[in-house]
């Protein structure tokens, strides 16, 4: 009885409405007519920063960035394609990158903005090198939490079994419907366990997740079909990649958990082949793969580091 056990929650615990982390906003695509879903903390007119999370996360993964950095910037932290309260399109096909990349940038342009600090985490990670390879124009400044270039993910992987294992979801998600059914297992028990297990979870050092927290995710994902549009961005990859451009062009910088899990470090210092510009790698050994909400403090500051380098190189 309890492996089948799937609690559907009705309620969003009080975390997610918390008005500290900014305000619930929704904005309409006019070319695929989908209508997004993110929380936005700062002034409207201060310079944006667009915050991709990855997966299985959504907006709330952002929560500690978006009340750090609301004092200087239009902080928008967003439910990506498929995920939260974000429209869902039921075939694969909606999936591909070049879709997802187009999000990003209709979206910039509906909230009003040509650029933005663009910062990803994981797929979001995957998603930010991808804009910021295929609309330079739009990125000022590029942070990426745990995922490598896209093109040195695509060659590590094939070189390294080690990598390939790690990364083995990827072609146990191409499965119709079961991928989804695993999560569902006991009450999501595989989803509570990516995040407080000892061997993925979060680091033995690192800001733990609450109880409230964990509820958080539990009230997104256990709704009825919640979990096919994440895992549909895993289904089209084998089309998409490898990438025919390369190159990053604004200043980067790359933060990783060195406990990570499901990626090798090796591949964050490969990354700085394909930055033509200033690149910056912190690695952070007693973090985890999660390490925005791991390390927050530590995190935020380096941000603000590299936010400020970049403005007095500037001006000079």
């Amino acid at each position: 009885g309890e492996t089948f056990r799937w609690v559907v929650r009705e309620n969003p615990p009080a975390c997610l409405n918390d008005p500290s982390l900014g305000t619930h906003c929704y904005v309409r695509i006019k070319d695929s007519g989908l209508r997004f879903h993110y929380v936005a903390a700062g002034e409207r007119g201060k310079p944006l920063m667009l915050l991709l999370h990855g997966f299985p996360e959504f907006w709330y993964s952002w929560r500690h960035q978006l009340r750090e950095f609301k004092s200087e910037y239009r902080v928008v932290a967003l439910d990506l394609r498929g995920y939260g309260e974000t429209d869902a399109p039921s075939h694969k096909e909606n999936y591909k990158l070049d879709c997802l990349i187009a999000d990003i940038k209709d979206i910039l342009e509906s909230l009003g903005y040509s650029k933005c600090v663009l910062i990803g985490h994981d797929w979001g990670g995957m998603i930010a090198w991808l804009v910021a390879i295929c609309y330079p124009e739009m990125v000022t400044k590029l942070i990426v939490v745990n995922f490598p270039h896209p093109s040195v993910f695509t060659e590590y992987i094939l070189r390294h079994p080690s990598q390939l294992i790690k990364s083995g979801y990827y072609f146990f998600f191409q499965m119709p419907w079961f991928p989804e059914f695993m999560f569902t297992l006991n009450d999501f028990k595989v989803l509570k366990s990516l995040f407080t297990s000892q061997a993925t979870g979060i680091g033995r050092k690192g800001c733990r997740l609450t109880a409230e927290d964990i509820e958080a995710y539990l009230y997104v994902f256990s709704q009825p079909g919640a979990l096919t549009g994440p895992i549909n961005h895993y289904r089209t990859i084998f089309s998409c990649l490898p990438l025919q451009h390369h190159e990053v062009i604004m200043p980067t910088l790359l933060l990783w958990g060195e406990r990570d899990a499901f990626m090798e470090v090796e591949m964050a210092e490969i990354t700085r082949i394909y930055v033509k510009n200033h690149f910056r790698l912190t690695i952070l050994s007693e973090a985890s793969h999660w390490l925005q909400q791991d390390q927050p403090d530590i995190v935020n500051k380096l941000i603000w580091t590299f936010l400020k380098e970049e403005t007095k190189r500037k001006r000079e």
